[in-house]
């Protein structure tokens, strides 16, 4: 009986082990592939990017205290994007990931702000070079999403819907954010 209660202690352990593992490996299950050319096209579909509800503000601008009592470039960085200093967020994460430049939030930082100046290539270069630092970063995953809605590739755009799903185990903002997106350009397109 205590062989029995110990092996059932012990295979509980690898268990979670192995889940553990699985939650906190990065790169191995989501690949993430570079757009193949085609920035430079406009969208075939006569919508403006105000006309349908893309994320506009960052919802984490105000967290990652930690970052910005640790970099100073950061900190401004997080500031500027409150402001809606895009060309100052840009500066200032550019300085920050000189020091960190495996950081996949400061590469998420700088293509949102290169997004919001209306940038589309940079900005999906950042979005991709997070997600080649961290695949499973939910919030590169939308606005990488976002951006491929701007260039008309709705196709694309709902490739990182299903990337977010498999990385959302239950609903969570960034999946339910680019789906009301995709489904407003839909919308839009159809008129």
């Amino acid at each position: 009986m205590i062989r029995l209660v110990a092996l059932g202690i012990m295979l509980g352990v690898l268990v979670s082990g192995v889940a553990a593992y699985t939650i906190n490996s990065p790169g191995w299950r989501t690949p993430t592939t570079p757009p193949s050319g085609g920035l430079e096209r406009r969208a075939e579909t006569a919508t403006t990017a105000e006309a349908w509800p893309i994320c506009t503000t960052m919802a984490s601008v105000a967290s990652d205290a930690d970052w910005a009592q640790v970099d100073p470039d950061f900190n401004a960085g997080k500031k500027a994007l409150r402001t809606d200093n895009w060309n100052g967020a840009i500066a200032a994460f550019k300085l920050a990931a000189l020091r960190d430049p495996t950081n996949a939030d400061i590469q998420n930082y700088i293509g949102y702000a290169y997004r919001r100046l209306s940038q589309i290539g940079p900005a999906i270069d950042h979005y991709q070079k997070a997600l080649m630092l961290n695949s499973r970063h939910r919030s590169a995953h939308e606005h990488l999403g976002e951006a491929y809605l701007l260039l008309g590739e709705p196709a694309r755009a709902q490739q990182q819907l299903g990337a977010l799903e498999n990385l959302c185990l239950i609903s969570c903002e960034e999946y339910e954010d680019l789906k009301r997106a995709i489904a407003a350009y839909r919308r839009l397109a159809t008129r």
